[in-house]
């Protein structure tokens, strides 16, 4: 989840159920059987796992599912998949898993993990027909990189000190400033988040705050963590020492670096989108969100950074639609009890641009977003349909190669909310009237109506520059 520069989206536990364990007990209680319509593919006479079954689970399930990943257990060799056939079947029949919220018929993205029905049919047959291993040599698997999925980086930034994990099952957001200081100033290239506890880190959201050398004496001052995230900003600000010494507050670059589990950070072509760091520094954490343990715990997690060669030749631009944003949200995102109701927003592009990355954001009750562009002469550009939101699962989703829209073109957002019972991830039994705060001081249990764009102004020949990332460029 992406914020407004100055807002923090304060969280608070929920005791009625964990973000982890509603959906996956549901699909298993369905018993959800295969989809009997006519398939316009063949299969084999025999799926093994060796020759048709690793693939898929190496490319779209091992990224979380490995050990020390962000998933319970493993899926990388024979044994660890098919004692959970029967599962992997139910989930992927019903799209449950991988987590990918976007509709890949309506737009496609840059890194989506998504199953086509051939492969989904694939995975129903291995196990119908007894989860064959298949003769020869076993897959090799897939190699994860320890420390760093780029390479050596530049500086290494940890969390000052281990956060310990009640081990309460419950979910826990913090926010927290990660100081540091470097001997010069210069230029960054990529932050990249690497969690400490991959099992408890579910997502996190940081910012860049750069201090002008003799404006702040000790940026380390302070306490680093918040846990009262119900907290006014002012105080949470003021409790971890964020202001320079006259009390202005230091520059902010936001949205530095976000975290999902196995979802890469975008990484744009050299010349774009690198940020300004000074001797002193610190990252501020607006939304660290950690899963739910049965026993105590503890995570140190921290930032590698790669510097760049100089300034960016085309910096990185930000729209924020709806909720602080530079439109209007019609009607007023005000749901009422046992309501669904649709809200949409509107912006007129004031010059050609080029469209990098996109993130919707909504809360708990929200049940759908779509958004699309509508140029000058009528034509319609799709951007980004969820037709099954999910709080859980909010990622940054980057096009495979930039997309130019025209000055004049009106960009659409619309969302759908479900503040019934029938939506289970809806916190209130019974439903209570829900609305989205005039202040920034706000809680899970509020709602939001965000569309945020990361756009250059256009030039000739953007629409055929690749946006696919090039990891090689970062390894030494």
């Amino acid at each position: 989840m992406k914020s407004h520069p100055y807002h923090v989206i304060a969280r608070e536990e929920r005791p009625k159920q964990s973000f982890y364990n509603g959906g996956i007990l549901l699909v298993m209680m369905l018993g959800l059987m295969s989809c009997s319509q006519k398939q316009d593919f063949d299969l084999p006479k025999k799926v093994t796992f060796n020759q048709h079954v690793a693939p898929i689970i190496h490319q779209n399930c091992s990224p979380c599912h490995r050990p020390n990943g962000g998933a319970p257990f493993q899926m990388i060799a024979y044994r660890d998949v098919a004692k959970r056939a029967k599962m992997i079947r139910d989930v992927t029949t019903d799209r449950y898993m991988p987590p990918w919220p976007a509709d890949p018929h309506y737009r496609s993205f840059v890194g989506e993990r998504f199953l086509t029905e051939k492969q989904i049919a694939m995975l129903a047959k291995w196990v119908d027909d007894g989860k064959l291993e298949g003769e020869g040599p076993a897959p090799d698997p897939p190699h994860f990189a320890d420390g760093s999925m780029f390479g050596k980086p530049d500086l290494i930034v940890p969390f000052r000190d281990s956060i310990l994990l009640e081990g309460n099952n419950l979910d826990k957001f913090m926010v927290m400033k990660v100081p540091f200081e470097i001997p010069r100033d210069t230029f960054v290239r990529l932050i990249e988040f690497v969690p400490g506890n991959r099992q408890l880190v579910h997502h996190m959201n940081g910012h860049l705050l750069t201090y002008e050398f003799d404006k702040k004496k000790d940026v380390f001052e302070g306490k680093h963590v918040v846990t009262d995230v119900n907290a006014a900003i002012n105080e949470t600000y003021k409790t971890l020492a964020l202001a320079n010494d006259d009390g202005t507050f230091p520059t902010l670059t936001p949205s530095i670096s976000n975290y999902l589990p196995g979802v890469l950070p975008a990484i744009y072509p050299e010349g774009i989108g690198s940020y300004a760091v000074s001797r002193k520094a610190a990252f501020l954490v607006m939304n660290m969100h950690y899963g739910p343990s049965p026993v105590d715990a503890y995570d140190k997690s921290y930032f590698n950074v790669f510097y760049a060669d100089g300034p960016p030749k085309r910096p990185v631009k930000e729209w924020i639609l709806g909720t602080f944003g530079v439109s209007a949200i019609v009607p007023p995102l005000v749901v009422p009890p046992e309501k669904v109701m649709t809200v949409e927003t509107n912006f007129t592009v004031p010059q050609d641009v080029s469209l990098l990355t996109i993130n919707p954001h909504m809360h708990l009750i929200g049940r759908s977003f779509k958004a699309w562009a509508t140029t000058p002469n009528g034509e319609e550009i799709p951007l980004i349909s969820i037709p099954k939101w999910d709080f859980r699962w909010q990622y940054f989703y980057t096009f495979h190669q930039m997309l130019k829209i025209p000055k004049g073109s009106i960009i659409h957002a619309e969302g759908i909310y479900d503040n019934t019972l029938n939506n289970p991830n809806n916190p209130y039994d019974p439903p209570i009237t829900v609305v989205e705060p005039l202040s920034r001081d706000m809680k899970t249990t509020d709602e939001m109506f965000q569309f945020i764009i990361t756009w250059l102004p256009y030039q000739k020949g953007d629409e055929n520059v690749s946006l696919e990332p090039d990891v090689r460029l970062f390894k030494q």
